[in-house]
């Protein structure tokens, strides 16, 4: 078993003080949704610090009230993570009711979780609601993938894409198949386009396995990996790298200029990372049964240091580099 930091320590403090510029916010199209702090893994990089302990779910009421606000506010994509958002009771449900409205669906998988038993029929599921499906998978090294999730998930990941391709995700146009690419440690992720190529032809040279595109996200110096850099004293030093890395194009692109993330109890933050710190919307405790595109038109976007971590390099978001 990979090692995990046995003491959390807290971040927010390290990085309250901040020079982030100020960022306009745009049209809402995207409704992040936090569906609980559930997990079948526990990874070292995890900025949710997600596990199988965790009880935080969100429930049918909250549910509903997020689809209403998706209907009501015009949303384009609701992008569903967790945790690992197939854990919650309501997941299934939750598709069925978007996709009437149209409404594009992400699903966060880290593919193990669909060869749990309890999770027999889901991948159907998904490719029969087409259901795109942005999947975990940080490195196509199964020492490197193990180091940082745990031993055996290269394999089940490996199985599981093949299963994916089988249904025609990765080879049909409706079903979407994009993989996420994690860094090892305290360095920025390599150039997207590149390592994609790289991802591509070793997968299915290897494994004859296909998928659309790769997203590199940079590791946040938050919860667990922020944690782990303070037990090392590192986190300054990460924190260097980041703001020496500061991009102008990656900040014209941040992804929440667009969209606005939802905690498993409703209430309502800038960014999942915001999220994981406990800095709410526009620094006010808002929940979505309360908000309306016209109230959230007027506020801010709160920031803190770790915001760099999406600006530095060729940016980071939830998908992927952001030059």
């Amino acid at each position: 078993m990979y090692h995990l930091t046995k003491i959390m320590h807290k971040i927010y403090p390290l990085i309250e003080k901040t020079d982030f510029p100020e960022i306009a916010r745009g049209e809402l199209s995207t409704l992040q949704v936090n569906l609980g702090y559930k997990c079948n893994q526990r990874c070292l990089h995890c900025h949710v610090n997600a596990g199988p302990n965790r009880t935080e779910m969100m429930d049918k009421n909250t549910v509903n009230q997020v689809i209403d606000f998706a209907v009501k506010s015009h949303i384009k994509v609701v992008d569903l993570t967790g945790g690992a958002p197939e854990l919650n009771e309501h997941f299934r449900y939750m598709i069925q009711a978007l996709k009437v409205e149209g409404i594009h669906i992400i699903d966060r998988c880290n593919l193990t979780i669909l060869n749990e038993k309890k999770m027999t029929n889901l991948a159907n599921f998904l490719a029969d609601n087409k259901v795109e499906i942005i999947a975990s998978l940080p490195c196509y090294s199964e020492q490197n993938v193990d180091a940082q999730r745990g031993k055996g998930v290269f394999d089940v990941s490996i199985k599981v894409l093949q299963e994916l391709n089988s249904l025609g995700y990765g080879l049909d146009h409706d079903l979407q198949l994009n993989l996420v690419y994690n860094p090892q440690g305290m360095v920025l992720p390599p150039n997207q386009s590149i390592l994609e190529k790289d991802y591509k032809t070793f997968l299915a040279e290897k494994f004859n396995i296909k998928f659309n595109k790769l997203y590199t996200i940079t590791n946040m110096p938050i919860n667990r990996f922020g944690s782990t850099l303070v037990s090392k004293n590192k986190f300054h030093d990460y924190m260097s790298l980041l703001k020496s890395s500061f991009s102008n194009k990656a900040l014209e692109n941040v992804m929440c200029k667009h969209l606005i993330s939802i905690g498993h109890d409703g209430y309502v933050y800038d960014c999942d990372f915001n999220q994981m710190l406990e800095i709410p919307l526009s620094n006010k405790k808002v929940h979505i049964s309360q908000l309306t595109l016209k109230s959230l038109k007027d506020l801010k976007i709160a920031s803190a240091d770790h915001c760099y971590g999406c600006t530095a390099g060729a940016g980071s978001s939830c998908g992927g580099s952001l030059t």
